[in-house]
């Protein structure tokens, strides 16, 4: 195998506070239909689909797991500074999402924190 891109196919439950919820966390939108609402993220533009639970399951035939509950992936976004750590925490609640572990210092020269989107998606924010 030799796959020009990658990318993540998630589900959630309401597309429209999905695309409020990553819209003001600053990733930038790479379209919507009545299934689906994407982003790019990152310098290379790494796309995230966000497809509505039901369309989902009938289109992959499995069953999706509840992320408030447990998760298959977990994104892991860097930053630049401990300030824009900090700072993304502060976002995330502002927008909308779950801190699930404050920012800190964890390891030597690793701080950073966790966080859930509402549908229970969870990435890791740090800087190293």
């Amino acid at each position: 195998m030799n796959p020009k891109m990658i990318w993540s196919n998630l589900t959630v439950s309401d597309l429209d506070r999905t695309t409020k919820f990553y819209t003001e966390l600053g990733f930038k939108s790479n379209g919507r239909s009545n299934d689906l609402t994407s982003f790019f993220v990152g310098e290379k533009n790494f796309v995230m689909h966000f497809f509505l639970a039901d369309s989902m399951k009938a289109n992959v035939e499995i069953e999706i797991s509840d992320a408030h509950l447990a998760n298959e992936v977990m994104f892991t976004l860097s930053a630049e500074t401990k300030d824009e750590v900090d700072k993304w925490a502060n976002e995330v609640e502002s927008a909308g999402g779950k801190i699930v572990s404050k920012p800190k210092e964890f390891g030597e020269g690793y701080y950073g924190f966790v966080f859930a989107d509402p549908d229970g998606h969870k990435f890791n924010v740090f800087y190293m």
